[in-house]
């Protein structure tokens, strides 16, 4: 391939991510890091090129001259290996966010950037363009023993080169040049800290913190259990998630960017770095199909300490660190491509969301089946929860795609809320939650049911429709037959999974919504709908058609196999936030439901 910017951007597509647990990076195909929150993922930006090529900052690193790359993970990791070749030789890239040495004093985070000769000479340069705070905050460049360091309020980094060229500071960036030589080996070390000392690696130190780095990803990945079709997709998707994981809390983030626009030139630029109660269920249940234990009890607690600060009512969102506050403010920045307003933090964690009621009550369920057992005080939580359920659900919200337009009955929101009263019964007729609620949860679940197909679903269209007494089609409906609403031989739902294939659908791209938001412009197909359709014809014995349509959805992956949140249907770009932990997580999703339908079709 051939990485082009035009106007300073590369197309969404050609980014990579790497990743520590604490923060992730975006590295373009070009070898240019153009965006990292530091200290964390949900931090300010201390490279944000994505979405400013002229403020945001980057860390570039790229051959001097005319080149093709390849690029690929080394196999079972999150470490990026970029391959350039230009007419005079080869060089090979290494990039990693490396992990805890393992108790020896190391950088609180560290950015390494290995080059390597591979044949001929490629003359390389390299510049650390570093610009704190989303671009906000002045950098002061000094020295400390002969080492660049920057330093802006209580953060600051080094720059440390090894057969890389002599550093020189000028016009905002360290930076410096080499001839790449074949069988010769350079290093670029970034060593952060904030609010603590900054600890300068030796040469050393850093080649066996990358080596460790790998073998640990290897590690993890070769514990995880599936064997069936798109293994590899499916590894690169639990690898994908992993990096979404918030180590120090266990949360996962949605996305590891924020306002990456879903029209390119638009308003809907959103901030993902927050947790959605809506993702939690696909969370929980991929992460125990694949086998992640450890990070499934580690999420499913962060989800309830973090719901207990706003109980009995649910947020859309939490921070990281299981905060509720998210306040949306613009920042000043360009925008990707001229994508504006460019937003940190998201209002939508403000509106009222009646799935999530579904969505939790569903994880607790799935959790309890996992482990036979529920905490006596999460037990009251979920009860309490039900009780909130029996009346909330009259009323209208802004559904589970966030619109920012007026409350209406959407369905799937309904739907969910019947799920939370169905799952509550369930808990308490097993003795997992208190059952004193148990009669009023079971007239209210009559009621929604019966609201849900009299005022939901369209006699003259045949199908469940976006909201209430409305014409209109929304994939969400979906999620009503994956989560359990109606079973897969139910007549109805079936007839909305052939009437969204009908009319939302455009070869294997699945739009989410047919009506209007409240917003202006237009959106991608949403890749997560394409997934739940996929999963949908499985369930529904309809293989042949989910096998055919997940081939081509696992073809419309980037060239290391992510996924951003959308893809325009017209030119295979992608949109939105990346990468997007949901459409991994429904990749998961679907991948384990179809194979568990080929087995059965197999017996």
């Amino acid at each position: 391939m051939t990485a082009i910017r035009a106007g300073g951007h590369v197309r969404l597509r050609d980014y990579a991510v790497i990743g520590d647990g604490r923060s992730a990076a975006l590295v373009a195909a070009d070898g240019s890091v153009d965006w990292l929150g530091l200290p964390d993922l949900d931090s300010p930006s201390l490279f944000a090129a994505v979405l400013d090529p002229a403020r945001g900052g980057r860390f570039l690193l790229e051959p001097e001259e005319p080149c093709t790359v390849a690029r690929r993970y080394l196999p079972g990791t999150n470490v990026l290996e970029t391959t350039f070749t230009t007419g005079r030789g080869t060089a090979r890239v290494t990039d990693a966010l490396t992990l805890d040495g393992g108790g020896a004093l190391g950088p609180m985070r560290e950015l390494q950037r290995r080059l390597d000769g591979v044949a001929g000479t490629v003359p390389m340069r390299w510049s650390v363009q570093p610009r704190f705070g989303y671009g906000a905050r002045r950098p002061r460049f000094t020295s400390r023993g002969g080492v660049p360091v920057v330093t802006a309020g209580a953060d600051a980094l080094a720059v440390r080169a090894w057969d890389a060229g002599e550093p020189r500071c000028d016009g905002g960036a360290i930076s410096g040049r080499l001839d790449l030589c074949q069988g010769r080996r350079a290093l670029l070390a970034m060593p952060f800290a904030h609010q603590e000392p900054l600890v300068l690696p030796t040469r050393a130190e850093c080649d066996a913190r990358l080596e460790r780095t790998i073998a640990v990803w290897r590690g993890w990945a070769a514990e995880r259990r599936f064997g069936g079709m798109w293994r590899d997709a499916v590894l690169r998707s639990a690898l994908a998630l992993k990096l979404l994981i918030f180590a120090p809390s266990g949360a996962i983030a949605a996305a590891a960017t924020c306002s990456l626009p879903e029209d390119v030139g638009g308003e809907r630029n959103w901030d993902y770095r927050f947790c959605w109660v809506r993702d939690s269920v696909f969370t929980l249940d991929a992460l125990l199909r694949l086998g992640c234990s450890a990070e499934a009890d580690a999420f499913f607690w962060w989800l309830m300490h973090a719901t207990q600060l706003t109980h009995p009512r649910l947020r859309v969102l939490y921070r990281l660190d299981g905060g509720a506050r998210a306040p949306e403010r613009t920042l000043p920045l360009a925008g990707y491509r001229g994508s504006r307003p460019v937003r940190a933090g998201n209002a939508a964690g403000a509106q009222l969301q009646l799935d999530t009621y579904g969505e939790l009550l569903q994880t607790g369920w799935l959790y309890a089946g996992a482990t036979g057992r529920l905490d006596a005080d999460i037990a009251r939580r979920l009860a309490e929860l039900a009780d909130l359920v029996c009346t909330a659900w009259r009323r209208p919200d802004s559904g589970i795609w966030e619109v920012r337009s007026a409350p209406l009955h959407f369905t799937q929101s309904k739907m969910m809320c019947w799920i939370a009263l169905d799952r509550a019964i369930d808990l308490s007729g097993r003795g997992l939650i208190p059952d004193r609620g148990a009669a009023r949860w079971r007239t209210a679940r009559d009621q929604v049911r019966d609201f849900v197909e009299t005022r939901c679903f369209s006699a003259d269209r045949r199908c469940y429709t976006r909201s209430a007494d409305s014409p209109e089609l929304d994939a969400a409906v979906l999620l009503g037959l994956l989560h359990g609403y109606a079973p897969p031989g139910d007549p109805r739902m079936r007839a909305t999974v052939d009437a969204i294939g009908r009319e939302l659908r455009h070869g294997p791209y699945v739009a989410r919504y047919s009506g209007e938001d409240g917003l202006a412009g237009t959106e991608g197909a949403f890749l997560a709908c394409s997934f739940w359709l996929a999963e949908c014809l499985a369930r529904t014995g309809r293989l042949g058609e989910a096998v055919a349509l997940m081939d081509e959805l696992v073809g419309l992956a980037n060239d290391v196999g992510l996924y951003s949140e959308e893809i325009d249907p017209d030119t295979g770009a992608f949109l939105g936030n990346l990468p997007q932990g949901l459409s991994h997580l429904a990749l998961i999703s679907a991948a384990c439901a179809i194979g568990s339908a080929a087995g059965e079709a197999g017996r």
